[in-house]
């Protein structure tokens, strides 16, 4: 194909300005995307990223950081979705745009809450380190004057008149290595963490930092810029909420998960009601064994513990003849005649079933909503206990479940470090007795129809339910668009676009 001189210029032209829009392939992410994008766009680039901060998550428990298993899997991933990976591409515009709108589309989902914040902040940063240490050292120079953070090196003849000091002040550190290496004048409150931790020689009021640690200053730079950054956009919140092509699309995305919703089972009808007990032990989550524990127990479960155990035996392959057999059967054990069943718990169980009200077929909940959504209270069994139980509580109850001490000591490390759904995996690993379960659990059900699985011989289940990559973009869930008449991107076309996204990330 051949360009007219006119088409070659403006060719160039365009091409210059998408470089000039974004340099390199790594950011603050300081300013917000101004142009316009449709709803479709909109959410398949977050639902892109999400399953990106995922992988970042599960990585960073996995392996060591640093290790090559672990930028060899993050790099695949980043690959995969189409972010930028390698800092030198410079056909990479796509992915450096993808990447710069999908982080402000997850701020504005996950700057909702405390917890929220908190896990959005460590999976960025994460990704933010990944990507800083991929850059060559010539690289790194100039990200860090693009960013104004451009730290004064340490000249040589400063540098051989306190080699001494800055040997015994840098571990790892000889006077040879010292020699070799660039060393930056850096300002004491830049360098607070290195300080604490005696890793940097200080001199009138500056640190001077080693080049392979100057990651730590750019890192809590970055921190500090986008924890604000979360707290500002959380103030825009009420803007967001009168926005309806927004809130139903950001709400499902801060309550998500990346998974199959496991609202279509084959397995329908197929599990009997004298099964239930032996599944429990075997192949329920622990939140799901608890609650179906707490039944045979007390023969009730408050309307959480309902919802939440209910909805997992409809996605297992409980009937609704068969479900309305067995909570009748429970309640009846208790204090709840025939009668009063019929009348108080029926039509709820049907609901969920999409027999009554809207007729919405509901779909049982996802790791992240458990967690996210609805904490129990006294007297109730429902939500995650990685996440909702006193540590002493759930030890107790691992003990029960003659899970190893170390198994135990695993698990609880896991939950201290807010790891929730990996707390949950290494219970698989635990109770299955394998040392890598080689999925990222996102759902009670996956858990459920991958122990099947492993516990069967390793038979293929249906496709949908064992590949937890897919995201099935459904409205009809009770976690997602909660009214038919808002608009999704699954349903809207794909000329709607969404203008002015830059308006809620400004200050007032």
């Amino acid at each position: 194909m051949q360009f007219s001189s006119r088409e070659r210029q403006k060719l160039a032209r365009l091409a210059g300005d998408r470089r000039e829009q974004y340099p390199h392939s790594l950011q603050f992410y300081l300013e917000p995307p101004t142009e316009s994008i449709s709803l479709v766009e909109f959410e398949s680039f977050a639902i892109d990223r999400l399953k990106l901060l995922k992988v970042v998550e599960n990585l960073g428990v996995s392996h060591v950081r640093s290790t090559d298993i672990y930028k060899t899997k993050l790099e695949a991933e980043l690959r995969k979705l189409k972010f930028p990976y390698r800092a030198l591409a410079e056909d990479d515009y796509e992915a450096r745009r993808k990447d710069h709108i999908s982080h402000f589309i997850l701020r504005l989902a996950y700057c909702q809450s405390e917890d929220l914040r908190r896990w959005f902040l460590q999976q960025e940063m994460d990704l933010f380190r990944y990507r800083f240490n991929e850059l060559t050292e010539s690289l790194m120079q100039k990200f860090l004057g693009h960013v104004n953070l451009s730290f004064e090196a340490v000249g040589e003849d400063l540098k051989n008149e306190l080699v001494n000091e800055l040997s015994a002040s840098t571990p790892g550190f000889t006077v040879s290595k010292v020699k070799e290496q660039m060393f930056y004048k850096v300002g004491l409150a830049d360098a607070v963490d290195l300080f604490r931790a005696r890793r940097v020689f200080i001199k009138d009021g500056f640190a001077y930092v080693p080049f392979k640690e100057i990651d730590v200053i750019v890192l809590n730079n970055y921190r500090t810029k986008l924890s604000k950054a979360l707290a500002l956009t959380a103030r825009s919140l009420p803007s967001i909420q009168s926005d309806e092509r927004l809130q139903p699309l950001l709400n499902h995305l801060s309550h998500s998960y990346v998974g199959p919703d496991y609202s279509v089972q084959k397995n329908t009808g197929k599990i009997s009601l004298e099964q239930i007990d032996a599944l429990s032990v075997k192949s329920f989550p622990l939140c799901m064994r608890q609650l179906h524990r707490a039944l045979r127990d007390s023969h009730h479960l408050r309307h959480g513990g309902r919802m939440q155990y209910g909805l997992f035996l409809k996605g297992i392959g409980l009937t609704l003849e068969q479900a309305l057999e067995f909570w009748k059967k429970e309640f009846i054990r208790g204090k709840v005649d025939a009668d009063k069943f019929d009348k108080g718990y029926a039509y709820s169980i049907r609901h969920n079933y999409g027999k009554e009200g809207k007729r919405t077929d509901y779909t049982p909940y996802s790791c992240m909503k458990i967690i996210m959504s609805n904490p129990p209270s006294q007297g109730d069994y429902h939500g995650c206990p990685f996440r909702h139980s006193d540590p002493e509580l759930l030890k107790q109850k691992l003990q029960l479940y003659k899970i190893p001490p170390s198994g135990i000591t695993q698990i609880l490390e896991l939950v201290k470090g807010m790891h929730y759904q990996l707390a949950c995996q290494k219970y698989f690993e635990l109770t299955h007795d394998v040392d890598d379960i080689g999925f990222s659990l996102n759902h009670p059900n996956q858990y459920f129809t991958e122990s099947q699985k492993l516990l069967n011989g390793g038979r293929e289940l249906k496709k949908e339910l064992n590949n937890s990559g897919n995201f099935h973009q459904k409205n009809n869930t009770q976690e997602s668009i909660n009214s038919s008449s808002t608009p999704t991107s699954s349903n809207a076309t794909g000329d709607t676009e969404l203008e002015g996204l830059e308006a809620y990330f400004t200050e007032d």
